[in-house]
């Protein structure tokens, strides 16, 4: 293990262990109130559970550092498969939480978990394998490298009909900048967008013509996003303004750990989307800040180990991990400055969650060994 641990990317590996740490004490902090006072818990009941996900997901990711990626190809159909069957069968055994059927729950434990989050990670997974093939065998039918897409389509409809939008859409944009970054792609850029084109005007007239409506009037509230405080009384906009109050009250230093008062149910989702709020009101702006520099850092080094990937599906792996990342941090921070409307994204290695840290921490060690390969690649020249 020593030798492997040498090879990873060590600037990547302690951001995520500092960053993992700031998230567990922001899930103990802003979670305490509400588990004695909404769900009748102990004040540790949250951070607990949010610490046994970690030991998991660290866990599995120390095994993924020794596992060849080369190996993945034997398993990815059998991933997208079971993804596929799993957002099926929530319509019939899934659990209705935040009027969302999203969640599979272990009787006995009440532990939860979310297809939509693995689907992301079984998409990266599949395109990184489906395409390195295509590649490697040279091959030129364009209509081959729409096949991961016409997938990715029809995991997205079933992720909207639960209906889960932040998801569905997070998963559409990941498989698109996966589609775009391949290299036969690049080539034949213009004819692709008119394939798309044509497909999605087709889909549009289909929809308009059946009368069918993509979103329901839930997520059409969330649309109206503006001048939150205006709309105190309505849901999006009592949630987002609570989380104005407690940057507020933070300023540069904060005002303790354990002292916010809009955890004390202001904010219903205090120890999920809203922690980032949380976090500044305890610990200060200052501490956001470098928050949000970690996270670049961290990004940062992630695409440099996409860039120095000595195949095309190592590449995506990491590549489909930047992606992955970047777009729950854009979309949460977004949700909660009132920049974009809320749609229920944790933010990465922050926001309590099992499915959503298990997700991250696993791709991230993907990308690890990513990393490992490409230092064992130059050892070899």
């Amino acid at each position: 293990m020593k030798k492997i641990f040498a090879k990873i990317d060590k600037p990547l590996f302690f951001i995520v262990i500092l960053l993992s740490c700031i998230g567990l004490l922001m899930v103990f902090s802003s979670s305490s109130v509400a588990a004695i006072l909404r769900y009748n818990k102990s004040t540790t009941y949250f951070f607990v559970r949010q610490l046994i996900f970690y030991i998991v997901a660290f866990t599995i990711g120390f095994i993924i550092l020794r596992i060849p990626t080369k190996w993945y190809k034997s398993f990815s159909w059998i991933y997208i498969i079971g993804i596929i069957t799993s957002l099926i069968l929530l319509f019939i055994y899934g659990s209705i939480t935040n009027h969302t059927k999203s969640w599979f729950y272990i009787p006995g434990i009440g532990l939860g978990l979310q297809p939509s989050e693995f689907a992301k990670s079984a998409i990266i997974i599949f395109m990184a394998v489906f395409y390195n093939s295509l590649v490697r065998k040279n091959k030129k039918n364009i209509y081959l490298y729409l096949l991961p897409l016409i997938i990715c389509a029809v995991i997205g409809v079933l992720v909207l009909l639960q209906p889960d939008f932040g998801s569905a859409a997070i998963l559409v944009a990941i498989a698109f900048c996966i589609f775009i970054s391949v290299p036969m792609i690049k080539s034949n850029l213009p004819k692709i967008m008119l394939i798309l084109g044509c497909g999605l005007i087709a889909v549009a007239i289909t929809l308009l013509s059946s009368g069918a409506s993509i979103l329901n009037s839930d997520q059409m509230s969330r649309f109206k996003f503006t001048n939150p405080c205006q709309r105190y009384t309505e849901e999006t906009g009592y949630q987002v303004c609570n989380g104005f109050i407690a940057i507020n009250n933070g300023r540069l230093f904060g005002v303790g750990i354990g002292n916010s008062t809009q955890k004390f149910l202001y904010l219903p989702e205090s120890h999920t989307d809203f922690i980032f709020p949380i976090l500044i009101e305890e610990l200060g702006l200052l501490t956001g800040v470098l928050v949000i520099v970690l996270y670049f850092i961290m990004l940062y080094r992630i695409l440099k180990i996409a860039k120095s990937a000595t195949n095309l599906r190592n590449s995506i792996l990491a590549y489909g991990t930047f992606w992955l990342i970047a777009f729950h941090i854009i979309i949460n921070l977004s949700g909660v400055l009132a920049l974009l409307p809320l749609t229920g994204v944790p933010l990465p290695l922050m926001s309590y969650g099992g499915s959503s840290t298990l997700n991250f921490v696993i791709m991230i060690f993907i990308t690890e060994r990513v990393a490992i390969e490409n230092n064992l690649a130059q050892e070899k020249n």
